[in-house]
C-alpha cells in the first residue's frame, strides 16, 4: 500500500483529500500544525482508520518533517497547508508569509534532504493570476496577484518552480478556482451564508455583489489532484477549474432558493444585505482548464445547482459542525485595515 503525506489535512480540502485517497485505499500521513481553520471535526471518523496517521506539526519544524518522511517513507506528498482567507492576510500578513512561503521552503528543503525524487503536489489558487475582467487565464499567463494572501501563494508557487529547475524536485503545481462543500470553514462565502440562513441572520455581501468567481465542488477537486499526482509532467502547473462563474450576489439568491426548496421558512432577516467592499477587492477570477482536460481526460463532473444542494444538506445534518468553531473566528468582519 502506497502512503501519502497530506499537509493542512485538518482543513477543508485537506479532509476531504484524505477521505477520498483512503476509499482508494492509499495510507494517509496527516500533517497539520491545526492552526484556527484546523477542525478535528473534520477528521473525527478516521481515529480508529487502520490506513490514517495524524501528526501535529508545523511545516516550519524542518526536521520534524524530515524524521516523519524517514520513519513512514512517503511515495507522495500533497501540500495543502495554508492560510488562505484574503480577509485575514489584509489584517495580519505575517501569518502567510510563514506559512505559505516558508513553510513552502521548508518543506522543500525537507524533501531534499530525505528524497528528491519524492512525487511533490503543490496545490495553489487561482488568484495569483489577479483581476479579469474578461477572458480566462491560462497556465502561461503572467503572475499579478492581489492580496497579500494571494501574493504569498505567488511566492511559494516560484519556489516550487525554482526547487524543480534547480534541485530536479519530482514537482507538480495544481491552480484551483473556488472550492465548496462539506467540512469547509465558516468564514468562507458559502457555509457563512448557509449559516446565515439557517440561523435567521442578514446575508453580508461585499459592495454590490457582483464580483465574480468560478465554483467547483470540492469532490471534483480532490479527483483532479490525484490525477495530476498520477499523470502530471513534472514542472508542469494544471489549472483545475469549472468554467461556472457566478457572482456573490447570484450564490446568495441560489442558497435562498434551495432553502425554499427543502421547505425551510426563511426568517425576516435573510435577506442580502451589501456591506463595505474590502481594500484591493478583485472583481473576477477564471481559468482556462484546456490543458487538464487535454493531457490528462480530466473535468470536473458535479453541476453547481447539485452540488451546492448537496453541500446545504450536509451543513443542516451537521449543525455541530458550526457549534465546533468558536463563533469569534467568523462571526466578526475582518479584513478593513488599510
Amino acid at each position: 500500500m502506497k502512503s501519502l503525506v497530506i499537509t493542512g489535512g485538518a482543513g477543508f480540502i485537506g479532509s476531504n483529500l484524505i477521505k477520498y485517497l483512503i476509499k482508494k485505499k492509499y495510507f494517509v500521513i496527516n500533517i497539520d500544525k491545526l492552526s484556527y481553520s484546523a477542525n478535528p471535526y473534520n477528521l473525527k471518523d478516521l481515529k480508529k482508520n487502520k490506513n490514517y496517521i495524524f501528526f501535529k506539526a508545523d511545516l516550519n519544524n524542518k526536521n520534524k518533517i524530515i524524521k516523519i518522511f524517514k520513519k513512514y517513507k512517503p511515495k507522495g506528498i500533497f501540500n495543502l497547508a495554508a492560510e488562505t482567507h484574503v480577509d485575514r492576510s489584509i489584517d495580519s500578513p505575517k501569518n502567510f508569509i510563514s506559512s505559505n512561503i516558508l513553510g513552502t521552503y521548508n518543506l522543500l528543503e525537507a524533501i531534499l534532504n530525505y528524497n528528491k525524487k519524492i512525487r511533490l503536489v503543490h496545490v495553489s489558487t487561482d488568484e495569483v493570476f489577479g483581476d479579469l475582467i474578461n477572458g480566462r487565464s491560462n497556465e502561461n499567463f503572467p503572475y499579478n496577484p492581489s492580496s497579500p494572501y494571494s501574493s504569498s501563494k505567488a511566492s511559494a508557487d516560484h519556489l516550487i518552480k525554482a526547487y524543480i529547475r534547480t534541485y530536479k524536485v519530482n514537482g507538480v503545481i495544481s491552480n484551483c478556482c473556488n472550492n465548496y462543500g462539506p467540512n469547509q470553514f465558516p468564514e468562507k462565502l458559502i457555509p457563512k451564508l448557509i449559516f446565515n440562513i439557517l440561523n435567521n441572520k442578514p446575508l453580508p455581501i461585499y459592495a454590490k455583489g457582483k464580483n465574480s468567481r468560478e465554483w467547483m465542488h470540492v469532490q471534483d477537486h480532490c479527483e483532479a489532484l490525484l490525477l495530476i499526482y498520477l499523470k502530471g509532467k513534472t514542472g508542469e502547473s494544471y489549472n483545475i477549474g469549472s468554467g461556472k462563474n457566478l457572482n456573490n450576489k447570484e450564490i446568495a439568491k441560489k442558497l435562498m432558493d434551495i432553502a425554499k426548496y427543502k421547505y425551510l421558512k426563511l426568517g425576516k432577516k435573510v435577506k442580502i444585505k451589501f456591506v463595505k467592499d474590502r481594500p484591493g477587492h478583485d472583481y473576477r477570477y477564471a481559468l482556462n482548464n484546456k490543458k487538464i482536460f487535454n493531457k490528462l481526460g480530466w473535468k470536473s463532473k458535479i453541476p453547481l445547482n447539485i452540488g451546492l444542494s448537496q453541500t446545504f444538506d450536509w451543513y443542516m445534518k451537521n449543525k455541530d459542525f458550526f457549534n465546533s468553531v468558536s463563533k469569534k473566528l467568523y462571526i466578526n468582519r475582518l479584513g478593513l485595515r488599510k
